[in-house]
């Protein structure tokens, strides 16, 4: 694999125990690791474990996995611009088709007019639509030195140079995804009494963590993990089943790219419950993340002050001067705070306004709490990156976590630190002022809640037939379980 270039996450652990790990690893990781040394105190030294390098490794990937993963890349959406060329006696009449010459000086390829004559088959024409996670925003509000609403426009008018022709920010899915997470634990903690597997409840949105549930945890954790999708898989579900509609687009005619600051997110695209297999189609066809867009934009010598700003598309209503906002919480959508808030009013009656972090073992390991007259109420905690997930794991083995819900994020420092933005797939240490630059951009954002989002509330009725619906629970939420892979991982490995 090449989406992360790092040694397997299991290897500290596993040679604390018991020397060298002897997991499949790919070329790269290997290469890697023979470079640093066998010694587990050199590897400690200049060797920062992350569980988003779980994919790596070969070893809980099948042969298809890989292949899929490998083709989320820039050239497979550069094939489907190419094949959006139109016969130039038509180009007038379809909407978004790009000429020959703005392809090849995007992409540096040589598309000559008569095979673009010759070849057109407008029956294989699809509509791409761009979908930017807003933690992707203020990596390149950074890079662009301007502030995220600017950097946001400017993305948006390099995307449409390239043919893109619908661009969208995810914020309005991770409104959904927060809702339905909050609904689902207070019928949790309501249950928790005849249900053993009903509390803690662990949210659901870094794949990183997903995959290492599934295929390595199995059923100590994936009963409770919640079944809210994600924010990038609700995108997909209003690309492909409103949006789509909306424009009387049948969805395998719609191609849609996410851009992510995650490798892992590759991973969660392909995943077999979020593809349409009488349909052909994905609901999110291709993630590239943000470091291969500004890749791309730097091997075009773009001019950031030579791009139009344009402003971003809506998936309901008109086109405008729409204002970028954020949810609360550290940089990753705020999933506890808002889960915290909620269940603190719905099942006591108490209003919280400001919630209080306790440092536990580090700022990645947090604690909040909630009392009342020298009683806990709740006890949630955050905990980021594969040494504070091991923590948490050990603990959960020995049934001593106190918590009712743990936000779980496999990058240290959450996804504003996702390595598909701060650092290289060599391996290299984050860039650390990159991360705290960003955290300063995104922070300068307004805070909206979701409970108060009206196009929310119109979208619940309108698309989905109300909350409690079967189709809202058809397409806001998934199930996860056990994918153990015996033949690869043998049953002694402890990751």
């Amino acid at each position: 694999m090449s989406s992360a270039g790092f040694a397997c996450l299991c290897l500290k652990e596993h040679l604390n125990r018991r020397g060298p790990c002897n997991k499949k690893q790919s070329n790269d990781s290997a290469n890697l690791l023979q470079d640093r040394g066998d010694g587990n105190e050199q590897l400690q030294e200049g060797f920062q474990l992350q569980l988003s390098a779980c994919l790596s490794c070969d070893g809980c990937l099948s042969e298809e996995e890989t292949l899929k993963i490998s083709q989320q890349n820039l050239e497979a959406v550069q094939r489907v611009l190419l094949l959006n060329k139109v016969r130039c006696s038509a180009a007038s009449e379809i909407r978004g088709s790009q000429c020959f010459l703005i392809l090849s000086h995007a992409f540096s390829v040589i598309v000559s007019p008569s095979s673009l004559c010759q070849k057109c088959d407008v029956s294989k024409h699809k509509v791409l639509v761009a979908s930017i996670c807003p933690q992707s925003l203020p990596f390149f509000a950074v890079k662009f030195g301007l502030d995220v609403t600017e950097a946001a426009h400017k993305l948006c008018g390099f995307l449409k140079s390239l043919g893109v022709q619908y661009v969208f920010d995810t914020t309005l899915a991770a409104g959904f995804s927060i809702l339905e997470s909050q609904k689902e634990f207070i019928q949790r903690y309501r249950r928790k009494h005849h249900d053993s597997h009903a509390l803690p409840m662990f949210t659901s949105s870094c794949p990183g963590w997903i995959r290492y549930s599934e295929r390595v945890l199995g059923s100590l954790v994936t009963p409770h993990i919640c079944t809210a999708r994600s924010p990038q898989q609700i995108m997909g579900c209003l690309v492909k089943d409103y949006f789509s509609k909306q424009q009387k687009l049948s969805p395998e005619k719609v191609y849609h790219v996410l851009v992510a600051p995650c490798f892992d997110k590759k991973l969660e695209a392909v995943r077999e419950e979020f593809y349409n297999s009488l349909l052909e189609t994905r609901d999110v066809d291709c993630v590239l993340t943000s470091g291969e867009i500004f890749y791309l934009m730097e091997q075009k010598k773009v001019s950031v002050e030579e791009l139009d700003s344009v402003t971003l598309d809506q998936v309901l209503g008109e086109p405008g001067d729409m204002t970028l906002f954020r949810h609360e919480g550290r940089g990753s959508e705020g999933f506890l705070e808002h889960i915290f808030k909620h269940a603190a009013k719905e099942l006591f009656g108490l209003d919280v306004h400001e919630i209080t972090y306790k440092n536990l073992r580090n700022r990645d390991f947090q604690e909040v709490t909630l009392e009342r007259d020298g009683e806990t109420l709740l006890q949630f905690a955050a905990v980021y990156g594969f040494r504070n997930i091991q923590t948490l794991v050990h603990r959960m083995r020995k049934g001593r976590v106190p918590y009712q819900l743990v936000e779980v994020l496999s990058c240290t420092g959450g996804c504003l630190s996702g390595r598909g933005q701060t650092g290289s797939e060599a391996g290299a240490r984050v860039d650390k002022a990159l991360i705290q630059q960003m955290e300063e951009a995104y922070s300068s954002l307004p805070v909206h809640l979701p409970e108060v989002n009206p196009i929310i509330h119109t979208l619940y009725q309108d698309w989905l037939q109300g909350q409690d619906s079967l189709q809202a629970t058809t397409l806001l939420h998934t199930q996860y379980r056990n994918q153990t892979l015996s033949h690869t991982q043998p049953p002694h490995m402890q990751w």
